[in-house]
């Protein structure tokens, strides 16, 4: 079994960074540009992880995550933000929000690729 991942970055950079790493797991991954773009294709369906930015134009991270979560049909989809970020309030508030993780930038792509396994049900 596969999962699809949903990668919401605004840096094309760290989109294809966290693309490379996942896909080459056997992870299907699609990408979005800010959280706007974000929310709109969770609620289109078919995801099962989301690695998300919390900076990002139109609509950063945690207020992504807020929108995502408010709706029933994503109340248990995991979502893990993947930030430079690492103050402890923004953090609280992340998991307030909704947020099942919280990994700080540069990542490790084995841990990336482990959490998101994990939250995936895939082995």
């Amino acid at each position: 079994m596969s999962a699809t991942v949903l990668v919401v970055d605004d840096s094309a950079t760290v989109r294809q960074q966290v693309n490379v790493a996942l896909s080459q797991v056997g992870l299907k991954v699609i990408e979005a540009v800010d959280g706007a773009d974000g929310a709109a294709k969770i609620k289109a369906g078919g995801i099962d992880v989301v690695v998300s930015d919390v900076n990002m134009p139109n609509k950063n991270g945690i207020e992504m995550v807020a929108e995502v979560k408010s709706d029933a049909r994503f109340s248990s989809l995991p979502i893990i933000m993947l930030t430079t970020e690492g103050a402890r309030e923004l953090i609280a508030k992340a998991k307030a929000a909704g947020a099942s993780g919280w990994i700080v930038k540069p990542f490790k792509a084995n841990m990336l690729i482990a959490t998101v396994k994990k939250l995936a049900g895939v082995a």
